[in-house]
């Protein structure tokens, strides 16, 4: 019976904060980095006290969300990379699922990536580069597990896999935040162009022999 009312009281607990987290997303979708814990509090219908209680601070609260959000870019980007199509056709649908998806929510990958214009509207003491760094890196590594997975890039391939999962990341991140502030071509024109950087050696390695195909 004890049993029962704990896991019933678990089960409560993540509803709620699958709710809480809800309300979240649509403050940050409509402020952006300027979403303050006093508008997710209203927004959700409690007091601040109450998300400082399931969340601990801004920080924790940003850490929730971006596991949320980076495990469904993660997804995506699987699914890309997974499709029934040629190799070079997989690497273009792949950046193009990154740049769509910060395309599709600006305000949620401005929160995310970059601190609020305004340091008096945020937080004291809260740091978003502090806690965007671990998203990138983590990003880095799932994409290293794909490529070491995928491609036989020979004598020290686990190492370079994780050099080009983390560079692509970081190349992705780079042009894709130029990108959604300055537009200066068309999303296709950027995936084109990056998948052209990309392709040298990536064009010219073998698939792994009994693993999925790259």
């Amino acid at each position: 019976m004890e049993t029962t009312q704990q896991a019933d009281q678990q089960h409560t607990a993540e509803r709620r904060r699958r709710e809480l987290l809800e309300a979240a997303d649509r403050v940050v979708l409509r402020d952006g980095p300027q979403a303050s814990m006093n508008a997710i509090a209203a927004e959700a219908g409690i007091t601040k006290p109450i998300l400082y209680r399931h969340f601990g601070d801004k920080g924790g609260l940003y850490r929730a969300l971006a596991v949320r959000h980076t495990d469904a870019l993660l997804d995506s980007l699987r699914a890309a990379l997974d499709a029934a199509s040629d190799r070079r056709e997989r690497v273009e649908a792949t950046l193009d699922t990154y740049l769509a998806a910060i395309e599709a929510r600006p305000q949620v990958y401005r929160f995310l990536m970059h601190p609020a214009e305004d340091a008096q509207q945020s937080e004291q003491g809260f740091d978003v580069g502090r806690h965007s760094a671990p998203l990138l890196r983590r990003l880095g590594e799932e994409l290293a597990k794909v490529i070491e997975e995928r491609v036989d890039l020979g004598p020290g391939g686990e190492e370079l896999a994780r050099v080009w999962g983390h560079g692509i990341v970081g190349m992705m991140y780079a042009a894709g935040d130029w990108w959604l502030g300055e537009r200066p071509c068309s999303r296709a024109q950027l995936v084109h162009s990056l998948a052209d950087l990309l392709w040298g050696r990536l064009a010219a390695a073998g698939d792994r022999v009994g693993g999925p195909a790259f």
